[in-house]
Order: structure tokens, then sequence, then C-alpha cells
């Protein structure tokens, strides 16, 4: 039997497709859910925009059709040697190949007050329910960590009206991943959302406990007089900086990033470094064991990326890959270029190529940024040969296909803004930027680029 512990992108996407190949049983474990759902849309079922059946992709009836059984469980140990499963409960399992999507969990750094009631991060639908009770009535929160998690947990908290203080460690807004203009554009669209504070150059010292302010009557309702309190426990009344600037408060979300979830393996003879250490096959020190997704770390990792990638795409991508390994037929992890993608409040943003938080030697870049609207093209490009290397795009969104196809057959920058009505992606329901993106490439370079002479976008899904 091939079990999958996690029910992620990942660990879902590999069962999906080994089932096309093989008719080997199949089991996925998962204590978060039974059942699959969509990690990033979390958000938006406590925001009220839907409910959480709704973030589950497949019918009930999918995985029995499928023949994919799904267990709830928690695995508390992994022997190798005999291929067996400890799990809650003292029931074991025996696996012929076994498959690690073990995703992620938030970081903790030590600060004092941070396990207490009320202060928690945002991965899991266990921390959905606990977000739904632990800002029951509050007033006040800060997020600390300047990343996607932390403006997602951000914009939750405004939607319930409650002020929202956001401590980003760096002077800018992402700075370890945006270029310098990209972000200050992101931290203006951040000063026009009322209840939202930034405080740059700030980190978490300490987390003050203390008794709740929201007090309750012993029959449940709002307490009128001192004397009807019930303190239901202790938590977050406050935060102070590493600057001694005081915060008062009654939840602490902490976004500071996450780290692969693999705190069980530790002690089974797979190795490990931050995260299951894996060679580009996605196979483990173990025979018959592999790693995939948030928890997987790579000893030779793809030219240019991270040992570790934390992101949807590639998740969805290693089980993908994996599933031809497992079904016999050997598949290295080749992801193709870098993609991702994200919204800033109203703001999306895609990325696609190689866009570096500073410009590396012999590139060059063009910026344009809308004079009224909230819409920024980052465009970075070969400073020798014009090759496009990669874009950062704000306000719009644009096709994925398009720019990696352009990736592919290493067109010049020229190329991609000759034809850059190709890629917009809703051409009829959004303004076209793509004759002043132009005029100002050839203002700014002495180039005589004109509108596209070829319909690219036609060519391509024709061809």
């Amino acid at each position: 039997m091939i079990i999958i512990i996690g029910n992620g992108i990942s660990g879902v996407t590999a069962a999906r497709n080994i089932r096309k190949k093989s008719d080997e049983p199949i089991t996925i474990i998962s204590a978060e859910s039974k059942y699959f759902f969509s990690r990033t849309a979390l958000m938006y079922v406590y925001m009220g925009h839907m409910k959480f059946e709704h973030t589950e992709p497949y019918e009930p009836h999918f995985w029995e059709k499928n023949r994919i059984n799904l267990k709830q469980t928690y695995v508390e140990s992994i022997d190798t040697d005999k291929k067996t499963l400890s799990c809650s409960g003292g029931e074991e399992l025996q696996y012929s190949k076994l498959v690690l999507a073990t995703g992620s969990k938030p970081n903790k750094f030590g600060w004092k007050g941070q396990d207490a009631n009320r202060v928690q991060g945002l991965y899991s639908k266990q921390d959905l329910e606990s977000m739904e009770v632990n800002t029951e009535g509050i007033k006040s929160a800060v997020v600390v960590g300047g990343g996607l998690i932390g403006i997602e947990m951000a914009e939750m908290l405004l939607t319930r009206q409650i002020e929202v203080h956001f401590l980003v460690r760096e002077k800018t807004f992402w700075s370890g991943v945006l270029p310098e203009q990209d972000s200050k554009f992101i931290m203006k669209h951040f000063e026009n959302h009322h209840g939202l504070h930034m405080h740059y150059g700030e980190e978490l010292d300490e987390i003050h406990v203390g008794e709740y302010d929201n007090r309750k009557s012993k029959k449940g309702g709002s307490a009128s007089l001192d004397t009807d309190v019930v303190y239901e426990s202790t938590g977050a009344v406050g935060i102070t900086t590493k600057s001694g600037q005081k915060i008062d408060c009654q939840f602490v979300g902490l976004t500071a990033g996450v780290s692969p979830n693999i705190d069980f393996i530790k002690n089974s003879k797979i190795d490990t470094n931050r995260g299951i250490l894996v060679n580009r096959y996605l196979e483990t020190s173990v025979e018959d064991v592999y790693a995939i997704g948030d928890c997987a770390e790579f000893t030779e990792p793809v030219p240019g990326r991270r040992p570790i990638e934390q992101v949807w795409y590639t998740g969805k991508f290693m089980g993908e890959t994996l599933a031809h390994t497992i079904t016999g037929n050997r598949v290295k992890y080749e992801p193709g270029y870098w993609f991702n993608s994200a919204k800033f409040f109203d703001i999306e943003y895609q990325t696609y190529g190689d866009v570096r938080s500073k410009l590396q030697e012999g590139e060059a870049e063009f910026i344009y940024q809308h004079p009224k609207e909230d819409v920024l093209l980052h465009f970075v490009f070969d400073a020798t040969s014009h090759r496009f290397i990669g874009i950062n795009n704000f306000g719009v969104r644009l096709r994925h296909l398009v720019f990696n196809e352009w990736l592919t057959k290493e067109a010049t920058i020229e190329e991609v803004l000759q034809d850059l009505k190709s890629a917009n992606f809703d051409p009829e329901f959004y303004a076209t930027y793509e004759s002043d993106i132009v005029n100002q490439f050839n203002s700014q370079f002495g180039t005589n680029i004109t509108s596209a002479k070829r319909k690219w976008w036609q060519n391509l899904i024709t061809s």
C-alpha cells in the first residue's frame, strides 16, 4: 500500500496522479481534516465570503470513485526497517512506499508569551477555528512578520473592524523578495487602509499576558457590573518591541514565516536538516520513502532556486513529478521558470521569471508606474543582449503561458513590449496600458518599438 502523510496540494496531487497510472491501494493520512481543501481560501472563510465546505475542490464521492482511502489520525513515529507507521490510539499501518507531504508550521522564535492564549499563526484549519474564537469581541491586534500570510491576516482582521498593528522587521515591506520601488508601491497602498498601522524596522521582544479585556456575564452575555464578571482565562494583552514601544492588544498573530513540519520524523532514519532531505527525484535517504511540498529540502537545489520551495504551484508540480517515479518511470524534478501570485488587499501581484530584490550583475530594469492608478510593471532584462529575464506586475493580470513562452524562447525585452497586449489576461475587462508602457520605454532607452505587428497570442494557441 502507498501511504501519503498529508492531504495538502502536494499529497493529493501525488495520489491523483499515482491512481492514473497504478491500481495499488492508496491511503492519505491527515489529522488536520478529512478532506483536502484550498489552504489559500481560509482567509475568505473568516471574512464571510464562503463557507469552509466551499474550499473543498472535490465532491466527497471523488475519493471512493478513485479508490483513495482517507484516514484521519496522527502519525507519531516511522519505522523504516519494518515499513510501519505508529499512529495515535496505538494503530499500526504497513506501507510499501511512503510519501511525506507534511507541510509547514508557523515559526516561533522563543518570544516570551508566544504560547499564551490569543497568540497564534495562520496555516491550518485548526488555526482558522482558533482565530474565530480568539478574535471574538476584540478591538486591537498585532501581527508580527512582513510577508504574505501576515498581510492576509491583517486584511482578515480589518474586515471585522479590528485595529491592526503590523510589525515589519525590515525598513520596507517584504524587502527580501521585492525590489525597493515595488515594495514602496505596496507600502503606499497600505496607507489607504484605515485601521492598518504599519511599524517598519520593528521587531517583537515580548508578548504580555494578563486577563482578557472582553468580559462576560455568568449568563453568557456582556457584563454590566464588575461583580457579574467571569474571566475565562488569561491571554495576550499587549506587546513590547525591541525598540521599547508598547502596544496594547488582545490578539497577536505570529506570521514570521513557516518552517517544515517534520518533528515526528527527526527520530527516524530519514535524513533531515531544516526539512526532509531529498534529491532531485524527491527521494529521501531511505529507500521507498519520498518527500514533497513544503517539508522537502533539496540537497542539490534547482539552479537559481532555494532548497525549500514553499509555494502552492511547486508543491503541485512535485506531486505530479513524484507520481511518475513511484509508478516506475523515474523523473527528475524540473519546475521550469519561477512564477507566483498573491494579493495585497485590492492589488493583484504576479511574478514570472527572475526578479530579485536587488539587480544582479549584468542586469538592467525598466519600471512603469501609472501616475494615478495602482498599476506597476517591473521588467528585468540582460543589459547587453536585452534578453527578457523576468517581471513583477501589480494591478493587472497577465498570462502565465505567454510569459513562460517568452522566457523559454529567450525573447528580448523589445519583443516582449511589442507584443505585450498578447499577455493581457482579460482585455475585455481591464484597461490597457500597453501604449503608455511602450512610449515610456522608448523615451528612456532611445528605442522605437511600435505596436504588435503580429498576433502572437493567437498564433500560439492555434499552433
